[in-house]
C-alpha cells in the first residue's frame, strides 16, 4: 500500500491501458474516470511498455508505492514475465520481463508491481465493491477480443479444482470441436457476421455490428446471438458445478447489453434445467474500474514480493 493510503493500479486491455490511485476505505478510484489510453497489441515491446508506464505516470503515485497490475495472458504473474503465443496480441513481449522494465519507467519509481490475470482483477473489484458485493460464490466473465473468466469463493480466486475449468479458464473449453473462442470473441463474431451476410468490412467492430443489429439487420443480429448462445451451452454446466449464485458479465461487449443478455441467459437456463431459479446474472457495476481495483486488492493482499 502507498505511503498516504491510496493504492495505485491499473489494467492492460487487449487495446487500452487504464490507471487509478484507489482508495482501499471504500475500494473504489479517487477518480469518478480513470486515466486511459490506447494501446496497440501488435506493436513493440518498447512501445507497448512506454505507454502503459506513461498512463500509470499519470496518476501521481507516490514514490516506493507497491502497484497492483492487472494483465492479460498468457502471462506468468509471479515473475512479471510475458508468455504470449498464438494469441494475436502482445507476442512482441513474449519472454519480456514486463516488471522490471515498467519499475525502470514508471516515475515516481514503484517498491514493487504485483501482476494478477485481468479477469481475477475484474471479477475480484465487482465481488468487493459491485455488482457481486454480498454473494459467496462468483463468477466473472469478461467479453472482449477474447473469453475471460475467473471463479470467486468468499473472495478467493479458485482455479485447481474439479467444479471449475482447468485453471479457472472457460477460454480452454471447447464447443463442436473448436476452441471456444473460435465461437465467441470480438473476430469470432465478426467472422460470423460476414459469413451470413457475405459482406467483408474490416472497419466494423462489434459496436458498429450492434447498432446494425438495433436497426433491424438480421444477419448482425443473429451473429451476436449466435455467440451467445454457445457461450451459455458451455458455461452452464460449470456454473451449476461450482454453486455459482450470480455471474457478473464486464468487457467490451458487455456494452452491447440489450442484445447479449436474453440468448446468453436463455442458452444457460436451457442448458442445465432449474439453473435460473437459483443464478442470477447481471452487467458490470463498474465496468471500467473493476479490473483496477481488483489489481489493487491484490497488491494490498500480497504486499509486494
Amino acid at each position: 500500500m502507498s505511503t498516504n493510503g491510496l493504492v495505485p493500479a491499473f489494467e492492460v486491455g487487449g487495446t487500452h491501458v487504464a490507471a487509478a490511485l484507489v482508495d482501499p476505505a471504500r475500494w473504489a478510484p479517487v477518480c469518478a474516470r480513470p486515466p486511459r489510453a490506447e494501446l496497440d497489441p501488435l506493436g513493440s515491446d518498447v512501445e507497448i511498455i512506454r505507454n502503459i508506464a506513461r498512463c500509470a505516470s499519470a496518476i501521481g503515485a507516490p514514490a516506493g508505492a507497491v502497484w497492483g497490475a492487472a494483465f492479460p495472458g498468457p502471462f506468468d504473474y509471479e515473475a512479471g514475465i510475458g508468455r504470449f503465443i498464438d494469441v494475436a496480441k502482445f507476442e512482441a513481449l513474449r519472454g519480456i520481463d514486463v516488471r522490471r522494465a515498467l519499475m525502470e519507467l514508471i516515475e515516481p519509481r514503484p517498491a514493487d508491481i504485483v501482476f494478477i490475470k485481468d479477469a481475477d482483477a475484474f471479477a475480484l473489484g465487482e465481488w468487493r465493491s459491485g455488482a457481486g458485493f454480498g454473494h459467496r460464490r462468483v463468477v466473472g466473465i469478461t467479453l472482449g477480443t477474447g473469453v475471460g473468466s475467473a471463479f470467486l469463493a468468499d473472495g478467493n480466486i479458485v482455479e485447481n479444482a474439479s467444479n471449475v475449468p482447468p485453471e479457472g479458464r472457460v477460454d480452454l473449453l471447447r464447443i463442436e470441436g473448436r476452441a471456444l473462442e473460435d465461437t465467441v470473441s470480438r473476430r469470432a463474431i465478426l467472422a460470423a457476421y460476414s459469413s451470413l451476410s457475405g459482406k467483408s468490412n474490416p472497419a466494423l467492430d462489434v459496436r458498429e455490428l450492434s447498432e446494425l443489429a438495433r436497426m433491424g439487420n438480421r444477419e448482425a443480429r443473429l451473429s451476436i446471438e449466435g455467440a451467445m448462445a454457445s457461450l451459455g451451452r458451455v458455461l452452464a454446466p460449470w456454473l451449476d458445478r461450482f454453486g455459482a449464485t450470480l455471474v457478473v458479465v464486464g468487457g467490451s461487449i458487455a456494452g452491447s447489453w440489450d442484445l447479449i443478455s436474453a440468448p446468453l441467459w436463455s442458452s444457460l437456463s436451457s442448458a442445465v434445467p432449474g439453473l435460473e431459479r437459483r443464478l442470477a446474472m447481471v452487467r458490470a457495476q463498474h465496468p471500467d474500474s473493476a479490473a483496477i481495483v481488483g489489481a489493487a486488492i491484490r497488491a494490498c493482499q500480497k504486499g509486494g514480493r
